[in-house]
């Protein structure tokens, strides 16, 4: 039997949450230093998965399967695609920085509502979480992949509740207050949407009598696998919704904002780089996957929802006074442009999609942690707080100009590959969508510029004439999650070489193909 690398490489941060969490209380330090360094063995598994990776070969590749719960046909079954692997190298090389970033975010506060604040546990949900999603990212067997997408809430729900962000206007009791209502709005959001995928899921096996991707495209291809119309449009919606929620996509986005105003810079970038991402994953794989046709069905849908959220999200961004919510704005408009990508159906905007998974994951990283440096040293969210910091922290502004600028698709800075090729993929397919989606670059240049105009420069108010710069600690964040930005902006040719294969399957299920151009004949 080969060495199961998909298994170790989700188990690793696993371990490693219960080696943290096991340290006696007194060293904090030392639980710090074992998250990091179990964080950096699952990247560099996960390095090895990418290398292992053959972009011509199978679809799914290192594949493990074994029985599970055989009464009820569910099996432990592993594999993974081009799709899968860039996400799983995301997921693996946010964790470490997020660490990093986060390692004073746990420290005991003496304070009357706050006198225990369990370092240990903190880290250990950090390293739980990243288990759970890149495990979420291999499972090809749909139940498996359904309590991975439900188990996961229950440490993201106590790293939101528990460890909330101490820049809060109000006493300690209003702060409490807000995380409390954030967390719980969190978990029942995202439980709702699980519930209704669960009776999907049971109603997939009823038709399917499988739970195995592998088995249930065995079974379409050679026919003994029919779906009525109406059945495979209700099974499409109740997996939808739940992928929809996670997304986050308009209406069902309202979760976010409170999530990541609430919650640490480092828990939000979990919450909108990582794990949100397994919602748009999850559409790709099983919504355009197990169900092509009711996916084509709600097209126009889902298409019209994309642009709100596009247009939505930027809109409210420009108007926000709070950094953290601002980003999360900016978000939930970025998860417009990757769900459109998707329900475009051309290989471009697929394409573009996945890669805008992956590039938004870094961009919105670099730029919500060097925010959270920011909001450290001022002690407050509110972008009228600050003016002229570029003056005092030159190294602080220009980092956070740059995650700016890549957060607005600067050319040079990967976040303008991917979003080039989901407009160029949707006009082609959608001309009148695509010219509504450029409408949320214009704003996210206004929402992005003025947030740095008036952070960042003017006179320097009073309360950040003595900030620091950016220390070591702080530098060892921004600066290689910059150099990765400008390295795949300039050359995405890595991430493209093993995504197109895995999006060429993709267009095969739905029985898609790219539109062509029309070209009038010479007179």
């Amino acid at each position: 039997m080969s060495f199961p690398l998909l298994t170790a490489t989700a188990a690793l941060p696993a371990i490693g949450a219960i080696a943290t969490a096991a340290v006696p209380a007194a060293r904090r330090t030392a639980a710090k230093w074992l998250a990091l360094l179990f964080s950096l063995g699952t990247l560099v598994l996960a390095a090895v998965v990418f290398l292992r990776f053959e972009p011509g070969g199978d679809r799914y590749q290192l594949t493990e399967s074994r029985a599970w719960i055989a009464d009820f046909g569910v099996r432990y079954e592993l594999g993974v695609d081009g799709i899968g692997v860039a996400l799983l190298g995301l997921t693996a090389l946010l964790i470490p920085f997020v660490i990093v970033a986060a390692w004073h975010d746990a420290d005991p506060l003496e304070t009357k509502s706050t006198r225990w604040r369990p370092t240990q546990g903190f880290f250990a949900l950090i390293l739980m979480v990243e288990a759970m999603v890149i495990l979420s990212f291999v499972a090809t067997d749909v139940f498996l992949f359904y309590i991975l997408f439900e188990a996961m809430l229950i440490p993201m729900y106590f790293l939101i509740g528990g460890f909330g962000d101490r820049a809060h206007a109000g006493s300690d009791e209003s702060a409490a207050t807000q995380r409390s209502y954030a967390a719980v709005k969190f978990l029942l959001y995202n439980l709702a949407g699980g519930l209704i995928m669960l009776a999907a899921v049971i109603g997939l096996y009823v038709v399917a009598g499988s739970f195995s991707l592998s088995e249930i495209a065995e079974a379409r291809a050679n026919g003994s696998l029919e779906m009525a119309t109406s059945t495979e449009r209700w099974l499409f919606l109740g997996f939808f919704f739940a992928f929809a929620v996670k997304a986050p996509l308009w209406p069902l986005h309202t979760w976010l904002p409170n999530a990541m105003g609430e919650a640490t810079a480092p828990v939000a970038v979990l919450i909108t780089a990582i794990v949100d991402k397994v919602g748009t994953f999850a559409m790709l794989r099983f919504c355009l996957g197990l169900f092509p046709e009711a996916s084509k069905w709600a097209t126009p849908v889902v298409i019209t929802l994309a642009l709100i959220s596009i247009v939505y999200g930027a809109l409210l961004a420009v108007g926000q006074r709070d950094i953290k919510r601002l980003i999360a704005y900016a978000s939930i408009s970025h998860f417009g442009f990757i769900i459109l990508g998707i329900f475009a159906m051309t290989s471009q905007g697929q394409s573009g999609a996945t890669l805008y998974m992956v590039n938004h994951g870094i961009s919105t990283a670099a730029l919500l942690l060097v925010a959270g440096f920011l909001i450290t040293r001022r002690g407050s969210r509110l972008i009228a707080d600050y003016g002229g910091v570029q003056k005092v922290a030159p190294v602080l502004a220009g980092t956070f100009l740059i995650g700016g600028l890549a957060t607005l698709s600067l050319p040079g800075l990967a976040p303008f590959v991917s979003e080039f090729l989901v407009l160029v993929g949707t006009f082609s397919a959608y001309p009148v969508a695509g010219i509504i989606a450029t409408s949320g670059i214009v704003l996210a240049a206004l929402y992005v510029l003025v947030l740095y105009q008036r952070t960042m420069t003017g006179p320097v108010q009073e309360s950040v004439r003595s900030m620091p710069d950016l220390r070591a600690r702080e530098l060892a964040v921004a600066v290689p999650l910059i150099a990765v930005l400008i390295f795949l902006g300039v050359f995405p040719k890595p991430l493209t070489d093993v995504v197109n294969p895995a999006v060429e399957h993709t267009m095969s299920d739905v029985q898609k193909k790219d539109p062509q151009p029309e070209v009038e004949a010479a007179k």
